[in-house]
């Protein structure tokens, strides 16, 4: 959805800063929402907080790259770094803030890991994931056109600002609701709709439920070898995403140079 809305596939929550401001406002419910709420309700305030603080990155991002209704990949790129700078900042001070056995959750969490699991978060995510989905694949023909132009698009009939809103909103609850629960993992976003594109072509119809599948067939490969490599420890697999899929993003970026071409 954001490689749709910013018609650009180097677009990805982690590289643009939006799961930075996921993972900054769920942070800040770990450090500070269990002493004001009670440890009953943070099951709910981390997926609450992680949507919140997507949805700020995200809209204050798409705010700095668009401009008389052109995005700029470049200023996309260079905002997306800042913003995810600004928000690692700020994360730093509230690890500070916390205490020894907050600073061991965190510490782990925020590289990534499918360790704490459980049905309990799974039936609490599940109607934020659902609101997203469903948001995306209701405007899964206007990322279609989209791709044509904005006023190509408008002139096809498509409500495009609805369309970016309704974009920011649905990214906005995946990513912050997937942060919420598993910490940051990264450059999954990437990876896997491009993979895709080869096979299936561009059509978001299409490409929106098979990036769902394969997201998670990838996501469940990397959480076997982060269990067994270095068994009977077990490696963030943050770690795991990111060596693979860093490889990944700069074979994209070299063969889409001309597209971030200041």
């Amino acid at each position: 959805m954001l490689q749709g809305l910013f018609r650009n596939p180097l677009a990805d929550p982690g590289i643009i800063g939006v799961s930075a401001g996921a993972s900054f406002a769920a942070i800040t419910a770990i450090v500070l929402g269990e002493a004001l709420l009670g440890a009953a309700a943070m099951i709910y305030l981390l997926p609450v907080g992680a949507f919140f603080g997507g949805l700020v990155a995200t809209t204050c991002l798409y705010l700095i790259a668009t401009r008389r209704g052109r995005t700029s990949i470049a200023t996309m790129l260079l905002g997306g770094i800042a913003i995810a700078a600004l928000m690692m900042a700020a994360t730093g001070v509230l690890i500070f803030m916390s205490n020894d056995q907050q600073l061991r959750e965190l510490t782990f969490w925020s590289l990534g890991s499918l360790g704490g699991a459980s049905w309990p978060k799974i039936f609490a995510t599940t109607p934020f994931i659902a609101i997203g989905l469903l948001l995306g694949l209701a405007f899964a023909g206007g990322f279609n056109a989209l791709a044509l132009g904005e006023s190509e698009a408008r002139h096809l009939g498509i409500p495009v600002q609805i369309l970016k809103r309704t974009a920011i909103v649905a990214v906005a609850l995946l990513t912050g609701t997937a942060v919420a629960v598993s910490g940051t993992i990264g450059f999954l976003g990437i990876v896997v709709p491009h993979l895709l594109r080869l096979f299936i072509g561009p059509d978001h119809r299409f490409l929106l439920l098979a990036s769902l599948l394969l997201g998670a067939v990838l996501l469940v490969g990397a959480d076997m070898i982060s269990r067994t490599i270095v068994s009977p420890a077990e490696l963030p697999i943050g770690i795991v995403t990111a060596i693979l899929g860093a490889a990944f993003f700069l074979w994209i970026l070299l063969r889409n140079r001309n597209l971030v071409d200041l």
